[in-house]
Formats: C-alpha cells, structure tokens, sequence
C-alpha cells in the first residue's frame, strides 16, 4: 500500500498580542514541526497530553487552521498550495468526526437534514435518491430509517456519534480525521463505536488519523501510534513495537499510567515531575527535559532529531540516541 498522506514539516504558530495596542508579544507554538506519513487503508494513532496539538494537527490536515510552514501532501498533492475549485474537490476525500457529539450537530436540523446536507452541498444525490442514501447511510452506523425524522436533542451521546459517522461517510471519502471521538462516551458506549469504526474501515477500505489520549483505545484501533508533546513528535512506530518496546522516556511514563485489569499484578510507575511548560515560551534543547529522569546536558542545549532508530520505528531523544 502506497502512501495516501504525508505531513512534512508542519508548524501553526498562534499570535499572542497585548490587551493594549496590538502588538505581538508572542506566539503559541502549538505545533511545531512535524513529520508522519499514512499508508492507504491503515489507522494512525496520535496521543498526548491536553494542549499537546493532536486536534491542531487534525486541522491543518484538512486546511480547517491555515499553517505556519510545512506540508501536507495528499496523494502527492500539496493541500497547501491548492485553490479554492480544487481544495473544495479535495474536501470529498476528506472529512473530520468532531469530539463533541453534542456541540457538532446543529439543533435545527432534523438528522436527516443533517446527513443530506454534503450530499446537497456537493450535487451527489437528489429526491428519491437522496432520501435513499440517507436511510443506507443511517444504516451502516445502526441506526433506523425513521431516525432520519428526528433531532439531535432525541438522541443519546453515542447515537449523536453515529450520527457524526454518517454525515462524515456521506460523500465516500478516502480519509477521515477522528478527532477524540469516544472521549465524551461513557466507556461502554466507547467500544460499541470503536467497533463500528473498525467495521466501516473493512467495508470501505477507510483511512484514519485517530486522535486521542487514551493510550487503550488508541492500541484497540491503531496500526501505528505517533507519541505528541508540546507542538513536536516524539516518537513513532508500529503499535505492537510502540506498546512492547517504548523508546522516549514521555511514551514509557505515559504507558506505566495505563490501568492493568488484574488487581494482583504490580506494575513500576513512572512519575513525572512538574508542570508542561508554556507552549509560548518552551524550554531550551529538548521540550521534555523539564520533566525527564534520563535528562543530560545535551538534552537542555540542544533539540533532538526526530530520526528511525529501528525498523518504522522513529523517536527524538538524545538518549535513545546514545544507546
């Protein structure tokens, strides 16, 4: 399988300016530089902390945030460079599941409305037909046809997400941002759609960027995971090497938090100590030194590089490197 998108570089610095005159007084590095490919067909994982920039990412992926620098290129295209005919071309092939199921739907609208809206927008489907695929597409996220007549406020959290999943398939697209879609879910609900997801990826041979910060769901539905912290990709592999292996010293304190069911097994914490720093003014050399237990003085003067040290398997850390 070839690659169906590749992220080059990509950095989105936000303006801080003063309450007085306008004047810049900084920008928030929300992300800053990052590289990861997606082959067709599979599922990226990407997590992290809160504020880390896994939802920017998702973004700028789809050219919803314009970008500092960098590149996104979809099937060797460059989204960046394209106009506004070709980018609302583009769009067909790429669509987002929003983390809210309650905030993304518009009230107004019957679920049926809502579901038909790209289909209209794009001049794909008509009347009868129209209505048809709008039942077909209520079916493929389980749900019945006679929901089409109701409104989002009838529905419970994880209907909402389906709901979310059917706008989201309306227009047969090749790639689909899931930005944290079953954070809001109750844990039972969560698996049901994880499930679901898994079986559209099956039937119609999906690609998925899927943001989280739950390292279990990540694992349950990813076939390679990225590690992100404070705007920068630290480490990048497989999901079975990731998992059984870690490399940076974020992805192993990050895995040591993870619950193990069996209440008699004992697992090593790795407690991390202090605060993430300001992604306005973040630290010299390696962002994570602050807070790492294997932190030299190499790693608070200079940035690691983000390299492959193994077989897919990339990390940033001048640790690993001298290992």
């Amino acid at each position: 399988m070839g690659k169906l998108l590749e992220v080059q570089n990509l950095t989105k610095y936000f303006p801080v300016k003063s309450s007085g005159p306008a004047q810049k007084r900084g920008s928030v590095k929300a992300v800053d530089g990052v590289y990861f490919f997606i082959n067709e067909g599979e599922t990226l994982g990407l997590v992290g902390e809160s504020g880390c920039g896994k939802s920017t990412t998702g973004r700028l992926i789809l050219r919803l945030l314009e970008p500092t620098a960098g590149k996104v290129l979809f099937e060797g295209r460059d989204v960046f460079g394209l106009g506004r005919k070709e980018l609302r071309a583009l769009r067909k092939d790429m669509q987002m599941i929003f983390q809210d199921p309650y905030a993304s739907l518009n009230p107004r609208m019957t679920v049926g409305d809502i579901i038909a809206e790209p289909l209209k927008i794009y001049r794909a489907a008509s009347g009868a037909d129209l209505q048809e695929r709008v039942q077909k597409l209520l079916g493929y996220v389980g749900l019945a046809s006679y929901h089409a007549r109701r409104y989002p406020h009838e529905f419970s959290g994880g209907q909402r997400q389906r709901i979310g999943i059917a706008r989201a398939l309306a227009l047969n697209p090749r790639l689909i941002i899931c930005d944290e879609p079953v954070s809001a879910l109750d844990v039972s609900i969560q698996s049901q759609v994880l499930n679901l997801l898994k079986e559209l990826q099956q039937e119609f041979g999906l690609t998925y960027l899927f943001i989280a910060h739950g390292l279990n769901v990540v694992k349950h539905v990813s076939s390679r995971v990225g590690v992100m912290y404070l705007g920068k990709l630290v480490e990048l592999a497989d999901v079975d090497d990731l998992y059984g292996k870690p490399l940076h010293p974020y992805t192993r304190a990050l895995l040591s938090a993870v619950p193990v069911p069996d209440p008699r097994a004992k697992k090593e914490r790795i407690i991390l100590t202090g605060d993430v720093p300001s992604p306005v003014n973040p630290p010299p050399g390696c962002r994570f030194h602050t807070r790492c237990y294997l932190c030299g003085d190499i790693c608070r003067e200079k940035d690691p590089v983000f390299m492959e040290v193994g077989k897919n398997h990339f990390v940033a850390c001048h640790m690993v490197e001298q290992e």
